[in-house]
């Protein structure tokens, strides 16, 4: 660090343009934002290069004191949108019930709009991390508020439902531990941990070979960034070399496009941890699924039992007399439902997890048998069987729960 990033204040920060400025002088200099706002209000378009300006210089100047002698920190803007949103809309939804179906059902249109968009931009996101842990919050704190004065929840009840929120919290935060990445200096070494007596060398035109210390030519790995493969002598590997990363990566490994990384044994990368699922997290990942899914539905039964009583959870779900004639009713109403739209989500992603541990297959090799059509597919596609790595149900489960937090380095013996 730099004595001039040394010496910044708790307001102080280092700008996109490598300058020192201060918090309290984020509205001033805004020529991007001035000349926006002038071409709109005169009815001329704007370039799509000012609105990536205007939109970077927001960002940057979007921070919040620190006191750990490091500068003010950049905030995500991402963050905030379910922080201001979501209560709002949850609030207007309890006013009427054509308002909470017409909020109900738009949600998660929106939800899945915006997933696809940010998708194809392969960008990283805070704001579905954040959706879900203040939803969490947020229903905790409306539960607290709204059904516990109501006298009808024992204390027990409470510490179960406080104990269940905060293990999926802290199952959360074991999630977003390395999943396994397979990390290497790009510019320095092209194979990553191949051999300790190797020679490693790449050209100008893209091509890389290693020469083990003692093997004779023909057992050089060349290699061409341009097609991504590896030839050992007369063999030739595909799947075993990424072309971004420059290593040697273990069977079922995979690279990230969005973390820029490869992750050994590499499941997918889930949005809702803004994280990868690979062998370092997967077992955290099924555990924190298992425990949301406790936590919302005994969350659910609670409140519907307090507001609707005598009848079923799931009748009470649809048929509730008086729920709309106090707004705290509608509102922990509506949030039943909110909550029960998110808990269906969710258990569809813990049953496919479920089942594609059952037959001993990642996410991301469903998705290549699919497309490579090499794979068998069972209940409308529910489940894709390969059997390149089926042992049984019993062997498959035993080996995901021996899976290994910390990744192993991959080495030369791994192409064969």
């Amino acid at each position: 660090m730099s004595d001039e990033e040394g010496s910044l204040c708790c307001c102080e920060y280092i700008n996109h343009h490598g300058e020192k400025t201060h918090i309290l002088a984020s509205c001033c200099d805004c020529e991007d934002l001035d000349e926006a706002c002038d071409r709109c209000l005169k009815g001329k378009s704007i370039s799509s290069q000012s609105i990536e300006r205007v939109s970077a210089t927001f960002s940057d100047r979007l921070r919040i004191p620190w006191l750990l002698g490091t500068g003010a920190k950049k905030i995500d803007i991402t963050i905030l949108p379910p922080l201001v949103f979501l209560p709002i809309f949850l609030h207007i939804a309890a006013l009427h019930f054509f308002l909470a179906l017409t909020i109900l059902t738009s949600l998660p249109i929106l939800v899945i709009w915006y997933y696809y968009v940010t998708h194809q931009k392969k960008g990283r996101t805070l704001f579905f991390l954040s959706l879900g842990l203040f939803s969490l919050g947020y229903m905790y704190y409306l539960f607290l508020t709204e059904i516990m004065p109501r006298g009808t929840i024992s204390s027990v009840q409470v510490i179960l439902l406080t104990t269940s929120l905060v293990l999926t919290l802290v199952s959360v935060a074991q999630t977003k531990k390395d999943p396994g990445y397979l990390r290497t200096d790009n510019r320095n070494t092209p194979i990553k941990d191949a051999q300790k007596n190797s020679i490693s060398s790449c050209t100008t035109n893209g091509k890389c070979e290693i020469q083990p210390v003692g093997w004779d030519a023909s057992t050089t790995l060349n290699h061409s960034t341009l097609n991504g493969k590896i030839q050992m002598g007369q063999n030739e590997f595909q799947k075993d070399w990424c072309k971004v990363c420059k290593i040697l990566r273990p069977p079922r490994s995979g690279h990230c496009r969005i973390c820029a990384n490869c992750v050994q044994r590499l499941d997918h990368h889930c949005i809702w941890i803004n994280n990868c699922v690979g062998q370092g997290n997967h077992r955290a990942f099924i555990l924190t699924l298992f425990l949301f899914l406790l936590t919302s539905l005994y969350g659910i039964s609670l409140t519907l039992s307090t507001i609707c009583r005598g009848q079923s959870i799931f009748m009470a779900l649809f048929y509730c007399p008086g729920v709309y004639k106090e707004h705290s009713t509608a509102l922990s109403f509506t949030c039943a439902w909110y909550c029960a739209i998110v808990t269906a989500g969710m258990g569809y992603l813990f049953l496919i997890q479920l089942i594609n541990i059952s037959y001993n297959i990642t996410e991301r090799e469903t998705r290549f048998a699919l497309r490579d059509k090499t794979g068998d597919k069972y209940l409308c596609g529910l489940i894709i069987k390969t059997d390149e790595y089926n042992r049984g149900l019993l062997n498959n489960w035993k080996e995901f729960l021996r899976l290994q937090p910390h990744p192993r380095k991959p080495g030369i013996e791994d192409l064969v």
